[in-house]
């Protein structure tokens, strides 16, 4: 069970990445606009959540669904 919820994570965070990079978004870019929609989210949390050692929660996947203008499906894919 703990192997499947890393692998989730790490799709996540493969996902977030791949979307990120093409957009053409910095990691410290992606965190300020978070951070303007009051997600509590640093530089070093993205960074763990992009490598998938780190759990994401509601409100950040909802905040980088909406600053990166893309589906929780091509996130969660």
């Amino acid at each position: 069970m703990e192997q499947k919820i890393k692998q989730i994570d790490g799709n996540i965070g493969n996902n977030i990445r791949r979307i990120r990079l093409e957009k053409g978004i910095k990691q410290t870019t992606l965190v300020r606009m978070l951070q303007l929609q009051n997600v509590n989210i640093t530089r070093e949390s993205l960074v763990k959540i992009e490598r998938g050692i780190q759990h994401i929660s509601v409100s950040q996947l909802r905040g980088i669904r909406d600053c990166l203008e893309t589906t929780y499906d091509k996130l969660l894919e």
